[in-house]
């Protein structure tokens, strides 16, 4: 079991206290490209199109995790 997939099953079971590095790492995993270009968001690009802006500020809220582990799993 690699890094990513440890991550990715820590945010399942407890989405408080992510760094947006995490989810990068996470989301590199699974081959979802993401955009940030010093901007305030993070956006993270499925390749069906599917999208998820993430706010760039500490902490993540829960919410954005819950989403990110819906982009990651296709939902």
């Amino acid at each position: 079991m690699n890094s990513a997939t440890k991550l990715l099953a820590a945010m399942t079971l407890n989405p408080l206290d992510w760094r947006l590095e995490q989810m990068q790492t996470v989301a590199k995993r699974h081959n979802i490209e993401w955009r940030h270009d010093g901007t305030s968001h993070c956006v993270f690009i499925r390749a069906d199109g599917a999208t998820l802006p993430v706010p760039a500020h500490r902490p993540i809220k829960p919410i954005y995790v819950k989403k990110f582990i819906a982009l990651i799993k296709g939902a």
